[in-house]
């Protein structure tokens, strides 16, 4: 009797054990689901993160092979100042940032940010400028007007077909007379500046008529339109090193020509559009003046300059240091 209660005790233990033994299993079954899927997200995120390290990797390694070193200001002994020009460089983060959001293999689309130069044109001093940087693929329409109101208008409407903004330099008296045809050439959203009072050659004048040339102009300038008056550009291109120092004591800089139209003498619009084809390059800042010659030409000249690859800009966009061919991608 008391082998066989210790039989069945026995039995009882064993079957004990047994369904203790399936429970566990059955417990690991089904909890080693939940903990293999959890090894399967801690996998993930480390795979997630191998391929975000490879991405990195990537644009940093492509974005030495992109970075272009920015160009100092200079003074040169033929063009005098010449505008820096800003570098560029990669932006890595914010590349990283919108390349891990996209489906892995697709095309990195590059984010850029502009390295500014060392020396800039302000740092130069006072010196006339004749162009624009040599690495800019930028040039701009200096139109100087003292006379030739009936030119104008056409010209302003060739301009707004074309989508180009010029830079206008207006005579002080002229403006003083003309103030609404003043108004609709800066309601195209043209660029004014100084083109002194009387259209004197500077180099004669004394300094107090000098300055007051360049300075009623420039009240003008702002009285009328509003304008806060940058450039200055010397009538018939006569100045001196005193006049471009005046011209700073007030805040401007002395600016002339890379390329001359010599629509005063009334050329042929194709004799224009052909030394316009010949002459311009990046940087080049180009002189006319309201003339049926350049009213004429002027659409010509704008095919020609973008055949090139250039973009047109007015004088402040052509000699600033902003870069003008930063991809999209």
């Amino acid at each position: 009797m008391n082998r066989k209660k210790a039989g069945i005790v026995m039995l009882c233990l064993l079957l004990v054990f047994v369904l203790g033994q399936f429970a566990g299993i059955r417990e690991f079954v089904e909890g080693g689901g939940n903990n293999r899927e959890g090894e399967q997200d801690a996998f993930g995120d480390f795979a997630d993160s191998r391929g975000e390290e490879r991405l990195l990797a990537k644009i940093t390694e492509e974005a030495a092979k992109r970075r272009i070193e920015p160009v100092d200001a200079v003074v040169d002994r033929v063009w005098h100042a010449i505008p820096g020009y800003n570098g560029r460089e990669v932006d890595i983060q914010g590349t990283f940032q919108k390349a891990r959001l996209k489906p892995e293999g697709a095309e990195i689309e590059y984010v850029y940010k502009e390295i500014k130069p060392k020396v800039n044109l302000d740092d130069l001093g006072a010196h006339p400028v004749y162009r624009g940087n040599p690495n800019k693929p930028m040039v701009a329409f200096m139109i100087n007007v003292a006379w030739g109101n009936e030119y104008i208008v056409p010209m302003l409407d060739t301009l707004d077909e074309a989508k180009v903004k010029a830079t206008f330099f207006f005579d002080g008296s002229w403006l003083k007379k003309n103030a609404d045809l003043a108004k609709e050439i800066q309601k195209r959203g043209h660029q004014l500046e100084n083109h002194a009072y009387s259209h004197p050659n500077m180099s004669q004048l004394e300094d107090s008529r000098a300055r007051l040339e360049i300075s009623k102009t420039k009240d003008l300038l702002k009285e009328t339109l509003g304008v806060e008056n940058r450039w200055f550009a010397p009538p018939s291109g006569d100045f001196d090193d005193r006049t471009v120092t005046l011209a700073a004591e007030q805040g401007l800089k002395t600016v002339l020509w890379t390329v001359d139209t010599v629509d005063w003498r009334n050329p042929p619009a194709d004799t224009v559009i052909n030394r316009i084809s010949s002459k311009v390059g990046p940087g080049s800042l180009i002189l006319m003046h309201p003339t049926a010659s350049s009213r004429d030409a002027l659409k010509g000249m704008v095919k020609v300059i973008r055949s090139k690859g250039l973009q047109l800009g007015t004088v402040d966009e052509t000699l600033s240091p902003d870069r003008v061919d930063v991809p999209q991608s």
